[in-house]
């Protein structure tokens, strides 16, 4: 068997916490033990010895974006050592793999932010840079980063996921090259006050008091004071910044701005923020499928949230047609029969284990979960 090049065949005992599952992991059963995109937990690792499996595919890199050098890889065609990190930035590497890098990077300037130094515009485009070219071949990834989020460093996470999204956005919506890099800029940096919040708040394993949130209410604040003299950064991209936490029907903040009174790059990262926070991993909630998040935007919270916008981030990952296989939310695989065009979330499937055919559309509880490739 052969592997690409982001990931390494290893054995269960060679396994660590912060390992990222490659592929899914199966025993006796249809449906797999562990899914690709995990990451591994001791008590992850613990099921995985139970079930007696002997080795599984992980990829280069830690979710804390550190190589992962087994000490006996079980892959013929990979020689792990000090170089992998080199290797993975070629242009080879995955969006994931280059994701997880980008977010130390990130991380380290958060830090300088924190400790009072002024954003170095230069080294954030020089992060995002590399992720919307990588995005431009490979936009399916971009709408499973998501499983990587981690609560210790989802603060950073969330800000590089953020600029490639609003970047996807801006593309679909067929801007300009030079807007394109403004929006991936602006999205990445929409959350940089957040390192004016006394850390106590920030990293808080509980529930926040309402004045906690109200001074977590203050970031987009914040984050304009900080980028209000870069004079890279335009106008335009700084209000978008202010604007992201405003909504549509004014019930946004920092003043409840309604539809008209709200930045288009505002509008766009607003999208991408929202969009990326619930597909991810939270203390006070579980992540859920892009495509339950995007019924919910266009449906729960319509008139909140700009259509063009979430119709430009769903057409990246509604990438699937008539025959395409998707894992459902009950762990079913399922086959799509027929694609309503009024509700595309939700077209006719058949269980490819049994053969029962119905309509999601009537079947509520259930979604989609992802395309299976």
């Amino acid at each position: 068997m052969t592997f690409g090049v982001e990931d390494l065949r290893v054995h269960i005992k060679e396994l660590r916490e912060g390992c990222i599952l490659s592929e899914d992991v199966f025993s006796l059963t249809n449906r797999p033990i562990v899914s690709k995109k995990t990451i591994l937990t001791d008590e992850l690792i613990h099921i995985l010895e139970i079930f007696l499996i002997k080795e599984v595919e992980v990829e280069k890199l830690l979710v804390n974006g550190t190589a992962f050098i087994p000490t006996d890889s079980l892959s013929d065609d990979l020689s792990p050592g000090p170089e992998v990190k080199e290797s993975i930035i070629a242009s080879n590497a995955s969006l994931e793999d280059l994701f997880l890098l980008a977010v130390q990077e990130y991380k380290k300037e958060f830090k300088n932010w924190q400790s009072g130094l002024p954003i170095d515009i230069s080294k954030v485009r020089n992060i995002m840079l590399p992720l919307i070219e990588k995005a431009e071949t490979k936009s399916s990834s971009l709408f499973s980063i998501h499983h990587l989020s981690t609560n210790e460093e989802y603060v950073y996470q969330h800000s590089v996921a953020v600029g490639l999204l609003s970047a996807f956005i801006g593309r679909k919506l067929k801007l300009s090259k030079g807007d394109i890099v403004q929006l991936a800029i602006g999205g990445c940096l929409s959350d940089c006050g957040m390192a004016k919040i006394d850390s106590s708040i920030l990293f808080k394993n509980s529930a926040l008091t309402l004045q906690e949130f109200e001074e977590i209410k203050r970031h987009p604040a914040y984050s304009y004071k900080m980028v209000q003299n870069i004079s890279l950064l335009r106008d335009t991209t700084k209000l978008g910044i202010f604007q992201h936490h405003e909504r549509l029907d004014g019930s946004g903040y920092p003043f409840g701005e309604q539809s008209n009174k709200i930045n288009t790059f505002a509008k766009i990262i607003g999208v991408a923020d929202t969009f990326h926070a619930m597909t991810c991993n939270r203390l006070y909630r579980r992540k859920q499928s892009p495509f339950k998040v995007l019924e919910m935007m266009l449906q729960d919270m319509f008139g909140k949230y700009d259509i063009a916008a979430m119709q430009a981030i769903g057409s990246g990952f509604m990438t699937f047609s008539i025959g395409s296989n998707v894992k459902l939310s009950d762990g079913q695989t399922a086959e799509i029969l027929f694609i309503d065009e009024k509700a595309p979330t939700r077209p006719l499937v058949k269980i490819i284990s049994n053969g029962e055919v119905f309509h999601l559309e009537k079947h509520r509880q259930l979604y989609i979960e992802e395309v299976l490739k």
